[in-house]
């Protein structure tokens, strides 16, 4: 991996004509200079096709790949097909990266031999937010990017613990078990990735399943600790939308992610912290089905039948319950034995 390293940049899109300029923007703002840009535009229906064609029409490097609704799993599998690069990052449509991250990326990579290196994140919700901190991310954890920055064009990355070093082992451990499980603000070596991809089927925890089956093939990964990833909350997320089945697939991917997380890293207590973070998992689409109308929550009454076999399976695992924080053991012990009243407290509670 030389000096002149090309970046492939993978933006998978649906329905994204109101970001994926913006996006698209932040990507060409880097300071990084070799970059591509793959852009898949997954069926998208609305005004979104007409902006890939204004974006290729303008830039060389940005590249189109147009799919018909197959799903993010399958548009970023898409993108690292088609990409060229000897280093590959990922960025969803509505978010952004700040100027320096992936230039701050590569030389991570470069002076500690890592084959996988991530930054932090910060949120924003409009246009004056990301304008306040494009061109400062700060140090520190994972946050809204609110308070004073430093000068720009200065990432401000303290002397001292600004990069943390792991094999694939510690990484489990300090990294995914502590909420680090996502795909993007990562830029990984293509070698790396090899013949690994995004599990199709999966529209939600399909990027921590990625990252935890790519670790087989890493010797070495790498955090920056600085906020250099816009994250946009979009209202229209997949988050924030009511309950559909899909949800599902977060307690799915956690069942898979545990045992492939005990070939990596097999320590006391490391089973016992991804069951209770599959516990969550329960209990966070258990909070999507107690936001439902009690109509709709009852005739979904398979999914919470789901839900409750999960945790009384999950609460069986010796100390996962103790791993939970306090609030979370309160609402799994009522979910536990009597669900379907924690799911009409919750609905008029929350």
């Amino acid at each position: 991996m030389g000096a002149s390293s090309k970046i492939s940049v993978i933006i998978p899109v649906y329905n994204g004509e109101k970001y994926l300029e913006a996006c698209v923007e932040s990507v060409r703002q880097q300071t990084y200079p070799n970059l591509e840009i793959v852009i898949i535009n997954d069926g998208s229906t609305d005004g979104t096709g007409k902006v890939c064609e204004k974006l290729q029409a303008t830039y060389e490097n940005v590249r189109i790949l147009d799919l018909h609704d197959e799903g993010v799993s399958a548009a970023r599998n898409a993108g690292i097909e088609a990409a060229t690069g000897d280093l590959v990052t990922f960025v969803d449509a509505d978010d952004r990266i700040c100027p320096e991250m992936l230039q701050a990326l590569y030389e991570c990579m470069l002076g500690t031999e890592s084959d996988i290196v991530g930054c932090r994140f910060f949120i924003f919700t409009d246009e004056d937010e990301w304008e306040r901190n494009k061109d400062k991310p700060k140090s520190g954890q994972d946050v809204r990017g609110t308070e004073a920055a430093p000068l720009p064009g200065q990432i401000d990355i303290p002397e001292e613990k600004a990069t943390k070093e792991y094999t694939p082992r510690e990484y489990v451990r300090d990294e995914i078990l502590q909420a680090n499980s996502r795909c993007w603000s990562k830029l990984y070596r293509r070698e790396a990735i090899g013949d690994i991809r995004f599990r199709r089927g999966f529209t939600i925890g399909e990027d921590m399943l990625f990252l935890i089956d790519i670790l087989s093939n890493a010797r070495k990964l790498a955090e920056i600790d600085y906020r250099g990833y816009a994250y946009f909350k979009n209202p229209q997320g997949a988050i924030n939308r009511q309950f559909v089945p899909a949800y599902m697939h977060q307690i799915g991917c956690w069942e898979l992610a545990r045992d492939n997380i005990m070939r990596i890293n097999d320590e006391d207590g490391i089973y016992a912290q991804a069951t209770a973070i599959l516990m969550m998992a329960v209990m966070l689409t258990a909070g999507k089905l107690a936001a439902l109308p009690s109509a709709e929550r009852r005739a979904r009454k398979q999914y919470v039948q789901v839900c409750h076999d999960k945790l009384r399976e999950a609460m069986k695992v010796k100390g996962a319950y103790g791993k939970l924080s306090t609030g979370y053991r309160v609402k799994t012990k009522l979910f536990e034995y009597l669900p379907w009243t924690y799911l009409f407290l919750y609905h008029y509670l929350r």
